[in-house]
């Protein structure tokens, strides 16, 4: 193993041991030290996982992105790497954000969903990445798996702008945080659970990165061997003597 792997190796056992340690501060901090909030009550603890999640689908989808652009200019394998990492932990998340939103939505809308701007372009963007992963499953080689989907992985990018400022265009009627004791905004123990969050969540997400890019090297290595494999073992013609025991 070289001097970087094990490094990789250490960096990823202490984020493994950053995230098991602070995920339970997160479960305790959010159902035992937060106040409910002034209007939804105890159903908008979900928000502590919720917006968390966004915001890394974003990241994800971003890093997608940007991977994938940096892919077409100069064709190393390792941006498609972890453009294809970053766009399933993308969808992993948006998963968890479209799971979550009309749980803490629908005390508020008194529906589990609706036309709202930023559920529904949040669907699309879900499904514009379900389609990059189908796309690249269903490719005739690697290369091309990995050029058509960085086109779609850039134009689906585009979504993410119009997700977060929606509710300002459009002016969308999603769910808004109230403080406990009255007004707008995050109660400042609310804050620091949310920025509490925000950290686990990131850990987690490069966590979950590492450990697919590695996969994703160990499946280039494995497909490189079959290759020379292939090259190296010859053709072996028909056994000896076939020719003569044909009728």
């Amino acid at each position: 193993m070289s001097v970087g792997e094990r490094t990789i190796e250490r960096g990823q056992r202490i984020l493994f041991a950053a995230v098991a340690l602070l995920v339970p501060v997160c479960l305790y901090v959010i159902f035992a030290v937060v106040p409910n909030e002034q209007k939804m009550g105890i159903v908008q603890r979900i928000f502590y996982f919720h917006v968390p999640s966004a915001f890394m689908a974003f990241l994800g989808v971003f890093l997608c992105a940007a991977c994938s652009a940096l892919y077409l200019v100069t064709r190393e394998r390792q941006y498609d790497i972890v453009a294809h990492a970053a766009a399933e932990l993308g969808v992993v998340f948006c998963t968890i954000v479209l799971v979550t939103g009309p749980i803490w939505a629908r005390p508020v809308w008194g529906v589990w969903w609706t036309g709202e701007v930023r559920l529904t372009s949040t669907l699309i963007l879900w499904l514009i990445f379900v389609g990059y992963l189908l796309l690249r499953g269903s490719a005739e080689s690697r290369d091309q798996a990995a050029r058509f989907g960085a086109v779609v992985a850039i134009i689906g990018a585009l979504d993410v702008p119009i997700i977060y400022k929606s509710v300002e265009w459009w002016r969308g009627l999603h769910p808004k945080v109230l403080r406990a004791s009255g007004g707008e905004g995050l109660d400042p123990v609310m804050g620091r659970a949310l920025a509490l969050c925000f950290g686990t969540f990131l850990l987690l997400f490069f966590y979950l990165l590492i450990e697919r890019c590695r996969l994703g090297w160990l499946e280039e290595e494995i497909e490189a061997l079959a290759h020379a494999g292939g090259r190296l073992i010859p053709r072996q013609g028909p056994p000896a003597g076939a020719a003569a025991s044909r009728p």
